[in-house]
């Protein structure tokens, strides 16, 4: 990843139109990457955040299927926040990028595809450890 690309991702998924309501498909070559695992948060206390970590090599895509939250991403020498609140607009997050998801409204609820199963070697969890492998 090189200074000028950018940092927030966004990509529209897919979406059908329909007066009983819409239908959103994420297939195929919605995501760039092949999805290993799926996951979501839900009942995220109101003040609490999470995320506070970072990526070796797995990427994610991150949906507000309900309500809405902020996600502040960092790649080590620009920060930049976002706020995700439409479940047919995702945040690709690519690896080597910290990110902390804050400010959740009542109800909020993330999905999370991600290109790999957990590993947990591929975290990096302290912001410092972080920095460090940027200068790397």
């Amino acid at each position: 990843m090189n200074k000028n690309t950018p940092i927030a991702v966004f990509i529209d998924i897919p979406k059908i139109t329909d007066p009983r309501g819409n239908l959103a498909v994420i297939e195929k070559n919605t995501v760039p990457f092949e999805v290993k695992r799926i996951y979501y948060l839900f009942d995220v206390p109101s003040g609490a955040y999470r995320g506070g970590h970072s990526h070796i090599e797995q990427k994610e895509f991150l949906i507000a299927l309900s309500g809405s939250f902020d996600v502040v991403l960092d790649n080590g020498s620009h920060k930049e926040k976002v706020t995700l609140n439409r479940p047919d607009k995702g945040l690709l997050i690519r690896e080597g990028i910290w990110r902390e998801l804050e400010n959740f409204s009542s109800g909020a609820i993330c999905l999370v595809v991600s290109s790999d199963v957990f590993a947990e070697e591929d975290y990096i969890r302290e912001y410092k450890d972080f920095l460090e492998s940027k200068c790397r």
